[in-house]
């Protein structure tokens, strides 16, 4: 049976991608808010005929925002080019690089939960928000911006790749989270 509905969101690790455009063992990252896709790309449309002829649409990726709790400094220094000083501190660089990385996540289903990766992902500085406390202490979060751009994955142009535990994949999915997988 399939989900009708899905819901939740956990499970948040992040693994940067290496020079040889493999992958680091993925990060967890805790706190995890929302993570929200926004398809990129331009459609396009061509009449002839008195009718539509033909249409097209560009997949470039996504363009999402990644909201946290907090986001650790020692991953938010790699993904946009900061450095931790020896203090511990971090130092906003202006003409920082940043890192490409991976996002995965799980979301819940009312029958099966869902395993994402996307693969080809740069974070710029997240938005803050900072405000006193009133008569109860309210948590703020974070914000990145992340540009998801396609990427090569097995001779293929690919963005992103999703799985639901099924009778035949349990090895997978069980170690979804142990390192980026790589769809054949």
């Amino acid at each position: 049976m399939s989900n009708k509905v899905r819901y939740g969101l956990s499970n948040l690790h992040i693994a940067f991608r290496k020079a040889d455009g493999t992958y680091e063992i993925p990060i967890k990252v805790e706190g995890v808010v929302g993570y929200s896709p926004e398809p990129a790309g331009d459609s396009v449309e061509f009449y002839a005929d008195n009718r539509l002829y033909y249409s097209a649409t560009a997949n470039n990726g996504y363009t999402a925002d990644l909201e946290c709790a907090l986001i650790p400094d020692e991953i938010l220094a790699r993904m946009i080019g900061s450095v931790i000083d020896a203090n511990g501190g971090l130092l906003e660089l202006s003409n920082g690089e940043q890192a490409e990385f991976a996002i995965l996540a799980q979301v819940d289903g009312d029958v099966r939960n869902r395993r994402f990766v996307y693969y080809s992902c740069k974070a710029s500085r997240p938005k803050q928000e900072h405000k006193t406390t009133e008569k109860t202490k309210e948590p703020t979060t974070e914000t990145l911006s992340v540009t998801i751009a396609p990427t090569i994955i097995s001779g293929k142009s690919a963005v992103k790749y999703t799985l639901e535990l099924n009778d035949t994949n349990a090895e997978i999915y069980n170690s979804f989270f142990d390192k980026v997988y790589i769809a054949a």
